[in-house]
């Protein structure tokens, strides 16, 4: 009984000892679960201070290439533009009058002709007229008739041109560049040297109406003359009398003269004078005023006009109404003169059918 007794204290120490070890081990779990957040903030803490140290970091190296750039910025070679290069050499009134003449071209060229023709001496006498034959590879037998007739040929023909006018059959070139047929016209040229010859025209019926843009371009880039004639070479012509017409027209601007008609515009395909562009002349189907195919007159200015503005000038299927397309947007004087109409049964006139 007594050892019994003895053993109930230690039981009941052993007991306690439990219940206090018990009451030890819950509060650690409950410590334990508090510092994971710790942890976790703590080392959030740490890569936020990383990455703002790097963007830090970052900035300033962008501030140190930026001033380094800013600082070596005259030391970079620029482009010099025309104006730079010009201050450099000391060329600024040069610039200034390069400036000036640039202007004075796009002025002149707005009016129609050139100042200051490069391919004509301004001491020499302007020419009265150019008169242009067209004339095509068969027409041999024409132009001898044409040379035996109205049209003064060797001496005489140099004398004509002395007293300031120029007379050229005007004629293109073959399709086949260097073929039989341009080496005729340049044999019989040799001979008679009374050509005018349209090196970028192609002779050819369905390229007519451009004719006129190389003839008058040609013949304004070759002579300084008062005015420029196209004629047809199905026509005999009173020299005389077109030189008399014209010598009373002298200083003339803008004069577009000739046997001015207008008419309806052919609008069936396959018959004669067919024009493909007959929806442009309106619901009337009728052409404008304009001078007649077998002769008419430009003066010089116009044919400047059309020399300058070649490239964009309009062709239609005729060259009269093609030039008479080209005069309505300019300020141009008409003359309608019967003297000039081949076909007029007026005795006193400068050309006639042949």
């Amino acid at each position: 009984m007594e050892m019994s007794g003895g053993q109930l204290p230690v039981r009941e120490t052993l007991a306690s000892a439990m219940r206090k070890e018990r009451r030890h081990k819950k509060p650690s779990s409950g410590s334990s679960s508090t510092k994971a957040p710790l942890i976790m903030g703590f080392l959030s803490c740490l890569a936020w201070l990383y990455v703002a140290g790097r963007l830090w970091q970052d900035s300033q190296n962008r501030m140190i290439l930026s001033s380094l750039l800013e600082k070596n910025m005259d030391n970079v070679p620029k482009v010099l533009t025309t104006e730079d290069k010009l201050k450099s050499l000391g060329c600024d009134e040069i610039g200034r009058r390069i400036v000036e003449a640039e202007m004075d071209l796009t002025v002149a060229k707005s009016q129609g002709f050139l100042r200051g023709n490069s391919s004509n001496n301004s001491s020499e006498k302007k020419l009265l007229a150019v008169i242009g034959v067209y004339t095509g590879f068969g027409s041999r037998l024409k132009r001898n008739i044409f040379r035996g007739s109205w049209m003064p040929r060797g001496e005489a023909l140099k004398k004509l041109e002395e007293r300031g006018v120029i007379i050229r059959f005007v004629i293109g070139r073959s399709a086949n560049r260097g073929d039989s047929l341009d080496r005729i016209i340049d044999e019989e040229n040799r001979k008679t040297k009374d050509f005018l010859i349209l090196e970028s025209h192609e002779e050819a019926a369905e390229e007519l109406p451009k004719k006129a843009k190389y003839f008058f371009s040609a013949a304004v880039q070759t002579w300084d003359a008062e005015f420029y004639v196209k004629i047809d070479d199905n026509i005999n012509l009173d020299l005389s009398a077109l030189i008399d017409v014209l010598e009373s027209k002298r200083n003339s601007q803008g004069l577009y003269m000739g046997c001015m008609k207008s008419g309806s515009v052919i609008t069936e395909e396959g018959k004669q004078w067919y024009e493909p562009e007959w929806w442009k002349f309106g619901d009337s189907k009728t052409y404008f005023r304009h001078a007649s195919t077998s002769l008419f007159i430009l003066s010089h200015n116009l044919a400047k006009y059309i020399d300058i503005n070649s490239a964009s000038l309009q062709t239609y299927a005729h060259d009269d109404t093609s030039v008479g397309s080209w005069m309505m947007g300019l300020d141009t004087t008409y003359v309608d003169d019967d003297r000039l109409c081949c076909t007029s049964s007026r005795q006193e006139k400068v050309c006639s059918q042949a």
